[in-house]
């Protein structure tokens, strides 16, 4: 595919090159072989586009160099979008596998792909051209909008609803039982979670993630937001509008997460906590009260993060400021 043809997909520029150059496919910028296209979102990376064998690169619009580049207001964006070009996942025709079981109750809209040992319980409700892989199980009373797409084992519990150009990947859980219990005299008595889980447009839930259902009420995952693998969202909780939950991220119950948020991996936050819009929270930090709107928290318990930061760095020197106080502690003694 001509560099040209590629620049008007991505909405990018061509400079440095006289001649519409021939890109054979992508690659990482350290793997990347002549012909290849490739791209630069990160200054620490900077030096390698002297060195790269790529034959042009996907640059900012501030970056210098004389090699042949792509200029973007988004490199990052404009090799996404690069790559569609070049690889598309696999099809999969209309149809219902023989071994799936289908409850003649349920409703199945045009086009759908209903594969191997896949269930679709009574009354749940499939919108056009849904993809369901092998052993994906629709529980009953289940609603999901159009152009679903379920990978391999991922489940939809009872009543949950789902909105349009929804994903799930391998093994995702939409409306398992909230942790629920209420200490009796016997012992736990299990509270029943009587709610749903309620999933709008265009969110994308990867392996292995967890969404439980409310005891009462809702949990609801809101438009544009990406849950990462290994995610616990707790019952009853809300996560805003683009908001990304990265890997192994916990939400106890309640949790009201706000939109344009970033949680880093392995996050945690108490109950009842609410996240302000725009919060980023770095990896590992621990959320036991409200955090607010545009603030970067770090740590456990978690503060601002240049607090942190001071913070971090003195706890280091903490033996030898240990050491120096008794030094002090002894000659005040001594005199």
């Amino acid at each position: 595919m001509r560099l040209s043809a590629i620049a008007a997909a991505v909405g990018a520029r061509v400079e440095n090159t006289p001649d519409d150059l021939e890109i054979t496919g992508l690659a990482s910028i350290e793997e990347a072989k002549p012909g290849q296209l490739t791209f630069i979102s990160n200054v620490k990376y900077a030096s390698l586009a002297q060195t790269t064998q790529a034959a042009a690169i996907i640059v900012a619009e501030d970056f210098v160099t004389e090699r042949p580049v792509l200029r973007s207001s988004n490199p990052y964006l404009a090799f996404a979008k690069a790559l569609e070009l070049f690889y598309q996942p696999p099809k999969y025709a209309p149809g219902v596998h023989a071994t799936a079981v289908v409850s003649a109750k349920a409703k199945i809209g045009k086009n759908a792909h209903i594969g191997p040992y896949c269930v679709v319980d009574d009354d749940a409700v499939l919108g056009d051209n849904a993809v369901l892989l092998a052993h994906v199980v629709i529980y009953r009373g289940a609603r999901i909008g159009d152009n679903f797409f379920a990978h391999a084992h991922s489940v939809v519990r009872e009543f949950c609803q789902i909105g349009k150009n929804v994903i799930l990947q391998n093994g995702v859980i939409i409306g398992g039982d909230g942790y629920g219990f209420a200490r009796g005299p016997e012992g736990w008595h299990k509270i029943v979670q009587s709610g749903v889980v309620v999933i709008e447009d265009n969110v994308e839930v990867q392996s292995n993630a967890c969404i439980d259902r409310a005891s009462i009420g809702e949990t609801r995952i809101k438009r544009d937001a990406k849950v990462d693998n290994l995610v616990q969202v707790g019952h009853g909780s809300t996560v805003g509008e683009h908001t990304m939950l990265c890997s192994q991220v916990g939400l106890a119950g309640s949790t009201d997460v706000g939109k344009n948020v970033i949680l880093a991996g392995q996050v945690g936050v108490a109950g009842h906590c609410k996240i302000g819009d725009g919060a980023i929270a770095t990896a590992q930090s621990g959320i036991p009260n409200d955090v607010e709107a545009g603030l970067m928290v770090s740590g456990y318990p978690a503060i601002e993060n240049r607090q942190w930061l001071r913070s971090a760095a003195i706890f280091n020197k903490l033996p030898d400021l240990a050491k120096t106080v008794r030094k002090l502690a002894k000659k005040l003694g001594e005199e």
